[in-house]
């Protein structure tokens, strides 16, 4: 089989962690991308750097998809994605904006492209749960998220799973069959999905 790679998309709350974590037990193969991160916030699960050393990456092409939110820079680079590959890892890449799904595919592998969704009141009740600390951004960016999806409506996705209809170890198994059949991305219905 051709070298895979998973892309959670979806809004604060979705479930990419948890569903992540559920993969890693369906297959060990399954590592989290982290990401380059200049900035102040989380620091789990992202390798952190300077916003110069990003920006060289960028210079040097080896940077796929960058951005900013919650008053810091992120970055997906060549290097790790191309290094868990080559490890025989199944690189799980945790995505907030379309066009970042998109850039990804620039690394040539078989990508499942998974939409994650979830009503705001679920993100809200998730997002106190954990203990964010930022619940006032993270809503914003669930709203942020909902208009992505809605201005590219017509994106292709692998699978769209609504996580509060959907426990995050049916998702992984869900995942993991669309993985191993080399399912193709579809266009779904967003205006329906999202309201």
């Amino acid at each position: 089989m051709n070298p895979s790679g998973i892309v959670l998309y979806g809004p604060p709350g979705s479930g990419k962690d948890t569903i992540t974590t559920e993969l890693g037990k369906l297959r060990p193969e399954f590592a989290l991308f982290q990401r380059l991160k200049a900035g102040p916030g989380r620091t789990t699960g992202y390798r952190l750097t300077t916003a110069e050393h990003i920006e060289e990456l960028a210079q040097a092409g080896e940077i796929l998809y960058r951005n900013s939110r919650y008053g810091a820079d992120y970055a997906i680079d060549r290097g790790e994605v191309s290094g868990l590959v080559d490890s025989g890892s199944i690189p799980v890449l945790h995505i907030g904006q379309v066009v970042g799904a998109q850039a990804v595919a620039a690394f040539p592998i078989n990508w499942v492209r998974v939409l994650l969704w979830c009503p705001e009141g679920v993100t809200r009740q998730r997002c106190q749960g954990r203990g964010d600390k930022d619940l006032d951004t993270r809503l914003k960016v669930w709203h942020e998220t909902r208009q992505d999806l809605l201005d590219h409506a017509a994106e292709p996705w692998s699978l769209v799973i609504r996580t509060d209809e959907v426990s995050a170890v049916q998702a992984a198994l869900t995942i993991e069959e669309a993985r191993l059949a080399g399912a193709s991305a579809e266009v779904r219905d967003i205006r329906g999905l999202v309201g």
